[in-house]
């Protein structure tokens, strides 16, 4: 079971200044292609995140025609990360797949305990080790990073079922490092926001729903219409609670913005909207679980 201080550990979005000691850092660039060789071809679950597209990049670099991106596409993934995933694909000529999934036809999945992560990830590799098989590679690989480890990532678990490997953390790179090298070499996406996927929005305990996940993601998509860039919207059944980047929340802790807040996200079929006053945090949903493992006897 997840500790406290792992449940409540959190990952800040872009440090201010990517500071890395160079040598260090082309070191382990070095390690992470010289891993990569090594697997011969591999198969990269690829989200759209920094950490999952650096992969996907170098891998590419490295093993040009023996590897091969693959995208999980659900309901629990926004459509514009869909459409960005695709575009740096495209961009930089990274075969891509994409893979159907359906985790919310599992029962498992549908129930949102702590495990869902599993679930989702467990359908997902068992795709990718379809395909690998299928097409002939050697290997899947996923973007875990150095810092991942200290998390509550229950699909780690998957990953390590269905023998994943880790090149990142085999090159020991961390978060920030990798968001330096995609910025050594160009990748416009080095300094993007971490984004976790719609069904992480809703409590644990409601079940996941096509309905609730498209709430979230257009009241998301609302809200960034309105000019704030890093949101989340937490699904409590008739409450919305609105998490806006610290830096925002002046702005929208006025009147006139709270009142375009309120006309836009009820119509989704929300009762009520609330803005949290802690701001935008990685993970919050993750606070009832420490809460519920601080009275429990300890085993």
């Amino acid at each position: 079971m997840p500790t406290p201080k792992q449940l409540a550990s959190g990952v800040n979005l872009v440090p201010p200044v990517l500071q890395s000691n160079h040598m260090d850092l082309a070191a382990k660039s070095a390690k992470l292609h010289k891993t990569l060789q090594q697997l011969g071809s591999v198969l990269v679950a690829y989200s759209g995140g920094t950490d999952s597209a650096y992969l996907a990049y170098a891998a590419h670099q490295t093993l040009g025609d023996k590897m091969q991106a693959v995208i999980a596409d659900s309901a629990s993934l926004p459509r514009a990360e869909l459409a960005a995933a695709l575009a740096f694909a495209a961009d930089h000529n990274i075969p891509l797949e994409i893979l159907h999934t359906n985790e919310l036809e599992s029962p498992d999945y549908q129930r949102n305990d702590a495990q869902r992560c599993f679930h989702c990830k467990d359908e997902l590799f068992h795709q990718m080790e379809q395909f690998r098989i299928a097409r002939g590679f050697a290997h899947i690989a996923y973007g875990m990073n150095l810092d991942d480890r200290a998390e509550f990532r229950p699909g780690q678990q998957a990953a390590v079922q269905h023998h994943a490997v880790a090149p990142l953390v085999t090159a020991g790179l961390t978060k920030q490092e990798i968001r330096a090298l995609a910025q050594q070499a160009a990748l416009t996406l080095w300094d993007k926001p971490a984004s976790a996927c719609l069904a992480s929005r809703i409590e644990y305990g409601r079940p996941v729903t096509r309905e609730n996940l498209s709430q979230v993601e257009q009241a998301e998509a609302a809200l960034h219409a309105l000019g704030f860039p890093q949101v989340r919207v937490r699904h409590h059944g008739d409450l919305a609670r609105i998490e806006i980047a610290r830096t925002d929340l002046p702005r929208a802790l006025t009147l006139p913005t709270l009142q375009a807040i309120t006309a836009a996200i009820k119509p989704l079929g929300f009762l009520y909207v609330t803005l949290d006053t802690e701001g935008y945090r990685s993970g919050s949903m993750n606070d009832t679980l420490l809460a519920a493992s601080s009275i429990l006897p300890a085993r």
